[in-house]
């Protein structure tokens, strides 16, 4: 961010901003009133402009709304006197980016480019994020762009040319059916269909002839002759959610359908052959379940002959970002809001937590915050509470066994000037006021502490 903008009919305040600016090695243009600065702006690439609220002909809120009407790709933080605040929150609901004060102070004006450098990488990386998510949709919508999903892609395309059968495993929320979709998908019988059932959702009275079928009359409620899960997937792919809730009893019939590739429904004399591609998974160890004799071994083996891991969302924190951004551009579309991202701290209190829900855990995390932001940015606040208090740095700083005071209070007292920028928009006069400190100590902090 080099290119700046000065917009002011005073000369004096031109040729003073813009003298500051170049001594802190920003390229710098003036003009004095709106008509010219549309001009400046339509012609070059500017970075950031600084408008005067008070201006003749067109004013600064005025000049914002046309900017923004244009679709000028440029940062606007406008410029008012004392006692003319209100004018510019008002130019900050037209599309202004921020505020500042006459007479300036340096550090104040060095400060506000800062956080406009920090919002504008933050639109880039975002921009960055959506052409990724672009390039990693070919596994069946699987967003991810870490060294141990890159493995499991390469998994799913060796596997997905065979017909046997594959173990998939994984935490819950994992993602465990989108890798089972993406092999069919990749497959060769992916014009057939996919077929997929959670053995532990039906009742073990039901599921038998859910998975194989009855004859009219088997038993008291079957009316009608009902092909069962693996006739209705024939030529494609079935996929057995959560394998490990399957009976011991079912188990056995299991073994023979994958053994011999027929089955029998219920109340039928005969056997029916199927041609069916069959993906078990499960969050549970089978390896485990053998051992206490809950899941029979010879099946076990027959269904892991091409195991795939899907790790946990902790396990590839690089993922995070990729998916908060399809998260945040699908649920724009769906709930009509309009989020660009979230603010670096919300984005660190992302990064930091442990994510036990994992994928399916961020993607609710992200829809409830978009319902409950006022802004166009994610903030900590909007963050369900248990992510909040998990990444309570306040807290843990206290709890670290630390006895020192001096380093303790640094790091109280940053933490503090971080939430409350965050609750005021970063607002510094509003935040001082919060932290009951004077507006010239705050600066001096946020410059000591580095806070951006």
């Amino acid at each position: 961010m080099k290119r700046i903008l000065v917009v002011d009919d005073e000369e004096s305040i031109r040729i003073s901003l813009c003298a500051m600016l170049a001594r802190h090695g920003y390229h710098t243009e003036s003009a004095d009133r709106a008509s010219a600065a549309l001009e400046i702006l339509e012609e070059k690439n500017v970075d950031v402009a600084f408008i005067d609220v008070r201006m003749p002909e067109m004013d600064g809120i005025e000049l914002t709304r046309e900017i923004v009407a244009r679709k000028i790709n440029t940062t606007v933080i406008v410029m008012s006197a004392y006692g003319s605040v209100d004018n510019a929150i008002e130019a900050m609901k037209a599309g202004a980016y921020d505020y500042i004060t006459k007479p300036f102070k340096t550090d104040e004006v060095v400060l506000t480019l800062a956080k406009a450098q920090e919002r504008e990488n933050l639109r880039r990386e975002n921009t960055r994020l959506r052409a990724q998510v672009v390039q990693k949709a070919d596994f069946g919508g699987i967003i991810a762009d870490s060294p141990a999903m890159d493995r499991v892609f390469k998994l799913i395309s060796k596997v997905a040319e065979v017909r046997s059968t594959v173990l998939i495993t994984g935490e819950s929320g994992t993602g465990k059916e989108l890798v089972a979709r993406a092999i069919h998908d990749n497959s060769s019988g992916c014009d057939g269909p996919f077929v997929a059932v959670n053995c532990g959702a039906i009742p073990e009275t039901l599921l038998e002839s859910e998975l194989f079928g009855h004859r009219r009359g088997a038993f008291t409620d079957a009316h009608s002759d009902k092909p069962g899960l693996f006739s209705e997937a024939s030529g494609g792919t079935l996929l057995l959610d959560e394998i490990g809730e399957l009976p011991l009893v079912l188990q056995v019939k299991m073994l023979r359908v994958l053994q011999d590739g027929v089955v029998r429904r219920l109340g039928d004399t005969r056997d029916e052959a199927v041609d069916v591609r069959v993906i078990a998974a499960t969050l549970k160890n089978l390896e485990d379940e053998v051992a206490a004799g809950t899941f029979r071994e010879d099946l076990y083996y027959r269904l892991n002959v091409l195991p795939i891991h899907v790790p946990a969302l902790r396990e590839r924190p690089e993922d995070i970002a990729l998916l908060v951004d399809y998260f945040i551009k699908r649920n724009n579309a769906r709930l009509d809001n309009r989020v660009d991202g979230l603010t670096p701290d919300a984005r660190k209190m992302l990064l930091s937590y442990k994510w036990p829900g994992n994928v399916r855990e961020l993607e609710n995390a992200i829809e409830r915050a978009m319902v409950l932001t006022d802004g166009d940015l994610i903030t900590p606040e909007d963050l369900p509470e248990k992510i909040q208090q998990a990444s309570d740095f306040i807290g843990n700083t206290l709890a670290s066994g630390d006895l020192s005071i001096k380093k303790t209070v640094r790091a109280i007292e940053e933490e503090l000037i971080r939430r409350a920028l965050v609750k005021t928009g970063g607002n510094r006069t509003k935040a001082a006021k919060i932290l009951e400190i004077s507006h010239r100590a705050l600066l001096y902090k946020i410059k000591q502490y580095g806070v951006s």
